[in-house]
C-alpha cells in the first residue's frame, strides 16, 4: 500500500513539474492577469482538438485561487464547449507558476514563461513538459512581429513550434 501511495504521489507531482530550462516569470501580478485571454496558437491536445475561437477567462476564487473558464467553438458539432477549472500558485504568488485542474483532484502545471509585464497584453504558457504550449493575447489578433518573436523564443527553448495550431478567432 505504501508503495502504491508513493508512486501515486510521484505521478501527480510530475504533472505540476516544469520543463527543463522553462523559467516562470517573476513579479507576476495576479490582478493584472485576471480577465479574458484569446488563444492565438497552441500545440494540439485531445481536450482542445477541433476548437476555434478559444478563450480563457480568469477570476478570483474565494479560497485564494483562480477560477479558470476555457471556452471554444467545436465546428464539427456546431456548438460551444466550456470547461471550468481552478488554479493555485505552486510556490509564491509573485511567480507565474501555477497548478491547474479541470478534472477533480488531478493538477497540471501552468507555467507563464513570457509575459508583457507592463500591460499584460500577451503571455506564453507551458504545461509540465514541452508538448504543451499556448500563446495568449488580450485581443483576438496579435502583431505578427511579436508573434514571430515569441514563437522563436519557444523554438529556442525546445518546443516543436512546427506543430503549432493557429487558432481562428474571427
Amino acid at each position: 500500500m505504501k508503495k502504491l501511495l508513493f508512486l501515486s504521489v510521484l505521478v501527480l507531482a510530475g504533472c505540476v513539474g516544469r520543463p527543463e530550462n522553462v523559467v516562470p516569470v517573476s513579479h507576476f501580478d495576479t490582478s493584472k492577469y485576471l480577465g479574458k485571454w484569446y488563444e492565438i496558437a497552441r500545440l494540439d491536445h485531445s481536450f482542445e482538438r477541433g476548437l476555434s475561437h478559444v478563450t480563457a477567462d480568469y477570476s478570483l476564487r474565494q479560497d485564494g485561487g483562480l477560477k479558470v473558464v476555457n471556452r471554444g467553438y467545436k465546428d464539427t458539432d456546431a456548438a460551444w464547449k466550456e470547461a471550468e477549472g481552478k488554479a493555485y500558485f505552486v510556490d509564491r504568488k509573485d511567480v507565474g507558476y501555477l497548478k491547474v485542474s479541470f478534472f477533480g483532484p488531478f493538477y497540471g502545471a501552468y507555467v507563464v514563461f513570457d509575459l508583457d509585464q507592463d500591460g499584460y497584453t500577451y503571455s506564453m504558457i507551458s504545461g509540465p513538459d514541452k508538448s504543451y504550449l499556448w500563446l495568449l493575447s488580450r485581443t483576438p489578433t496579435m502583431d505578427p512581429a511579436l508573434k514571430r518573436r515569441l514563437i522563436e523564443k519557444a523554438r529556442g527553448l525546445g518546443f516543436d513550434t512546427s506543430k503549432l495550431i493557429y487558432v481562428k478567432q474571427n
